[in-house]
């Protein structure tokens, strides 16, 4: 089965379409009141450490880098952990990864759908 796993930011509405909505931030977004945020979890466990978040700076040209030094995080048992609930949410049906980043296409949410999808 095709896993349907989508990145969106945590400002956007939410779409009948979106399945599980999972927050992936470290961060509790700017804004955001925690009864309006329609989210299914929040799973602080799979996010980038703070420094590596830092370092990072949401910069473009620093992706591929952040890209690699984040999968390595992800080796971390209490981050393979989450990473594997995450794997099994979307085993059952959609998951919308949730982010507060403006480039999402660049975040953190957008390097776990490559890895969800690619563990087909």
């Amino acid at each position: 089965m095709a896993k349907s796993i989508t990145c969106r930011r945590i400002y956007e509405e939410a779409a009948p379409g979106d399945g599980v909505r999972v927050l992936v931030d470290r961060i509790w977004p700017r804004g955001v009141r925690r009864e309006d945020a329609r989210l299914d979890e929040w799973l602080q466990d799979v996010a980038p450490s703070a420094d590596l978040r830092h370092w990072y700076a949401h910069r473009p040209d620093r992706f591929a880098e952040f890209r690699r030094r984040y999968q390595a995080e992800l080796r971390d048992p209490e981050r393979r952990q989450a990473l594997e609930h995450l794997r099994e949410i979307a085993e059952h049906g959609g998951l919308t990864l949730l982010t507060a980043t403006r480039d999402v296409e660049h975040s953190q949410a957008a390097v776990l759908a490559v890895l969800l999808t690619d563990a087909e």
